[in-house]
């Protein structure tokens, strides 16, 4: 069920676990097959159901799912309830598995060198252009440089064509974001979403970035993306600290 599953290589520090869900090892058929962990995609809800179970399966505790608004909300678990409106949590010590869902835009998960806290953010274009990886690292409260960052399954440059509003709302805020941007035809651009996260990562102190090597638009038979199909499913990306 879960050999084409992703375990970020980024040597995270003993009793910190992550894992990345792909379309694989779910009951899920059509545009959601088969690992949709979408409950709010269209897909049948029995059938979200059991890929949840299933997902639950390899986790010490049910994930704090959040409601996604491509805003810069980052709460930690005792603010958590169910469908609370948030792109990003933080959690100190174990008990807690943070967890977001995606299906082109970029999962960033985080932990500190101690292993002492762990962080996960939502980053679409409007995320990161807004902070919400700066405010997640703001309320992991250490210092940036004894963090670590992963960046999981995202759309690539490749195919990632976005307007001149987005190229500008970027370089306005930083314009050596305008390495990120290629041009394509008038008033288009593909836009480099890994990059643009890893300089506004390494502008925050934080050298130690992982990952960053996947696109959710080609690798069709693996991942969930909602720029190829429209309604699709959604990857599930979980991070939490053990007890031992």
């Amino acid at each position: 069920m879960m050999q084409d599953w992703i375990i970020p290589d980024w040597q995270a520090p003993r009793g910190v676990h992550a894992l990345i869900t792909t379309r694989a090892g779910g009951v899920s058929t059509g545009p959601y097959a088969s690992m949709n962990l979408g409950q709010h995609v269209g897909d049948d809800p029995a059938a979200c159901r059991e890929n949840r179970a299933r997902l639950r399966a390899f986790l010490p505790s049910e994930p704090l799912w959040l409601r996604q608004v491509h805003g810069t909300r980052v709460i930690n678990p005792k603010e958590w309830l169910p469908g609370i409106d948030a792109d990003g949590a933080v959690a100190r010590g174990p008990g807690s598995v943070l967890g977001i869902m995606t299906a082109d835009c970029l999962p960033v998960l985080f932990s500190d060198s101690d292993g002492g806290v762990v962080g996960i953010a939502h980053a679409g274009w409007r995320g990161l252009v807004s902070g919400i990886l700066e405010a997640t690292i703001a309320e992991m409260a250490v210092d940036p440089r004894r963090l670590m960052a992963y960046l999981g399954p995202g759309i690539g440059v490749e195919v990632y064509e976005v307007g001149e509003d987005v190229r500008d709302a970027f370089v306005h805020d930083d314009p050596g974001a305008v390495q990120a941007f290629m041009p394509h035809t008038p008033g288009k651009y593909f836009a480099d979403l890994y990059l643009l996260a890893r300089q506004r990562l390494a502008k925050t102190g934080i050298m130690s970035i992982h990952g960053g090597e996947f696109c959710t638009f080609a690798e069709q038979d693996r991942f969930f993306s909602y720029r190829r199909d429209g309604p699709t499913g959604r990857m599930a990306s979980l991070i939490w600290i053990s007890a031992d």
